[in-house]
């Protein structure tokens, strides 16, 4: 939370938010968290994976042949390479994904999402938007719908930079 300090401070004074500001942006964390959690319960319930795993998933099987470079599939999902490779460690476990290597570059592989994955996400995908629908969509108007979608475009083009050497989770 953004914390407001009333302490005198130096030359150059922070931007403090304001009431209402402080009003949004908790309520856009506590809104936040408690959707992603209830995402997270319910695909682990329901499907025995976690939110971050059905996503690659979803990744996967709207791209050609079923299969992404792993540098890609990880700046798809925002997430660093390193967590990358452990989920992708866990989804293969399971059967829903393999490694292949890249012919044209040596160190480079591939995520392929299988047939028992396709299956498991297939079956795990009506109860998923169901819940989406249930906790996002049948709680805002259209016009709700259509400012939010807006809004997170706007603060997602801002957060993700364009130019080189960027430190962005995926290239770390």
């Amino acid at each position: 939370m953004e914390y407001m300090n009333t302490a005198p401070t130096s030359a150059e004074e922070p931007r403090w938010l304001t009431e209402e500001e402080q009003l949004v942006w908790r309520a856009y964390v506590h809104a936040s968290t408690l959707l992603e959690d209830h995402l997270d319960r319910q695909l682990q319930r329901d499907a025995g994976m976690p939110h971050i795993y059905y996503g690659l998933l979803v990744k996967l099987a709207e791209s050609p042949r079923r299969r992404l470079r792993m540098t890609e599939l990880a700046m798809h999902a925002k997430i660093t390479r390193s967590r990358l490779s452990h989920a992708i460690a866990r989804l293969e476990k399971n059967g829903w994904v393999r490694r292949e290597d890249c012919p044209d570059d040596k160190r480079g592989q591939f995520a392929v999402l299988t047939d028992q994955g396709l299956q498991t996400l297939e079956q795990a995908a009506p109860g998923h938007v169901a819940v989406v629908r249930n906790a996002l969509f049948d709680r805002l108007t259209p016009e709700q719908q259509k400012s939010l979608g807006e809004i997170m475009q706007i603060v997602a083009e801002g957060l993700q930079p364009n130019e080189a050497g960027a430190d962005l989770p995926w290239l770390r």
